[in-house]
């Protein structure tokens, strides 16, 4: 994941690097049984961004762009949520979870804009 000036721009690939971040950080957490599925549902949501904005790109028709990228962006949300239930619930790398979270908040406006720029479009 790019920080500071350095951001990727390229929604596929800042995505595919999210993954890559979140796989990493559930790597390093000793998960206790109780908190399994958290972690499982967030590498799930996580995963699923980029998954969908792939799948999006590769559309056959705006529809499925629209498509890809409204399924990645409700993953999107679920993320950020999980990210928040472990914040609050677990005693893990705060700062690391708040990066993620940050980063997940800009992925988020990024796949808003994509969505309603490309419905704005295909009224005209």
């Amino acid at each position: 994941m790019a920080t500071g000036d350095n951001k990727v721009f390229d929604i596929k690939e800042r995505t595919f690097l999210f993954a890559k971040e979140v796989i990493f950080f559930v790597k390093t957490v000793k998960i206790e049984r109780v908190f399994m599925s958290l972690f499982d549902q967030l590498v799930r949501s996580a995963t699923s961004v980029g998954a969908n904005v792939a799948e999006g790109k590769s559309g056959s028709s705006r529809n499925d762009f629209l498509k890809f990228h409204i399924i990645a962006l409700k993953s999107a949300n679920e993320a950020t949520y999980w990210l928040s239930l472990i914040k609050d619930t677990l005693e893990v790398q705060e700062k690391k979870v708040d990066e993620l979270i940050e980063e997940m908040e800009e992925i988020t406006k990024i796949l808003a804009t994509i969505i309603l720029k490309n419905k704005a479009a295909s009224t005209l």
